[in-house]
């Protein structure tokens, strides 16, 4: 067994590295891949604790384990840091958990403290019947456009909308053509389904299926986003780490992750997994803010970007 130890840190080096390769190269085309392209970066650097303790303690490989530290926590985000500035555009993204965690006048409280000009809230199917007309009286100058369990509220001048339908049961992507800085922008407000990771070992036919699902969600999102000319905003709570496939051809079609330009630390908006799966793409757009806030009204963190 003292032989194999001082492959250690190589071992774990290689292991971080094919892990982030394989999750985000290939990601969501086998299940293996799409559990890796879904795991919680965190525990790619709880990986890396034994080998660098190990290399530490044996003066031996402390370079190697410190590589893959550093390489697990740029994975994970922690050090990932953007210079930012003040926006004149704000866009506030926000799984609402259909208000089970907050009430109309807590949310509207908190919504109109952000300043926002435009917000994005998805799981918007509220429990209680008179929650949403509450929210639209607590947000006051604000116009209100629905489309299955996501809503967008505004205070710019509102052009026009549409709904798109997308795969599967009340699914859908809502368009709104809003007026800012003299000519059109277009801001479309998604929800597409999860991928069911948590069945992979009892029901890996239901992943599957799920997987499968939310592809379609995604290749429709993604045709949505090329056909639509002009400066876009696509975000919303999307399902989806910032590696893998999916990801990747959405931003390819939209434009660069908000986050990623311009924002600071591992964003992290599912804090229960350590995840950033609530998104702003843009195009036509700068992103030079983006801020994940600390707030406890649902399970999911608010992203606020901020563009000019």
């Amino acid at each position: 067994m003292r032989a194999h130890l001082p492959a250690l840190p190589l071992l774990t080096l290689l292991l971080v590295a094919l892990g982030w390769a394989l999750g985000e190269f290939i990601g969501e085309r086998t299940l293996p891949t799409l559990l890796l392209a879904y795991a919680p970066p965190l525990l790619w650097v709880l990986l890396c604790l034994p080998a660098l303790a190990w290399a530490t303690w044996h003066r031996r490989g402390r370079g190697v384990a410190l590589a893959a530290l550093l390489l697990a926590a740029w994975g994970a985000g922690l050090l990932h840091w953007r210079p930012q500035q003040a926006g004149t555009l704000r866009v506030v993204t926000f799984n609402a958990l259909g208000g089970a965690r907050t009430t109309p006048a807590d949310l509207g409280r908190h919504l109109r403290a952000l300043d926002a000009d435009v917000i994005l809230l998805q799981e918007a199917r509220f429990h209680d019947r008179a929650f949403e007309a509450q929210l639209r009286a607590a947000l006051p100058g604000y116009r209100a456009v629905r489309a299955q369990e996501v809503l967008t509220l505004t205070r710019l001048p509102l052009l026009g909308s549409e709904a798109q339908p997308l795969p599967g049961m009340n699914r859908a992507a809502l368009l709104t053509r809003l007026h800012w800085e003299g000519r059109p922008v277009t801001v479309v407000n998604v929800h597409p389904g999860a991928t069911q990771v948590s069945a992979a070992l009892r029901a890996p036919d239901r992943l599957r299926r799920s997987r499968d699902l939310r592809a379609a969600q995604l290749d429709g999102l993604t045709t949505l986003a090329r056909r639509t000319p002009g400066r876009l905003i696509l975000g919303g709570d999307l399902n989806t780490p910032p590696s893998g496939q999916a990801y990747r051809s959405l931003r390819a079609a939209v434009g660069p992750d908000a986050f990623q330009t311009a924002g600071r630390g591992p964003g992290w908006t599912y804090p229960a997994l350590g995840l950033r799966i609530d998104h702003q793409f843009s195009r036509g757009l700068h992103p030079i803010r983006a801020r994940v806030l600390p707030w406890t009204l649902s399970d999911h963190l608010p992203l606020l970007v901020e563009y000019r």
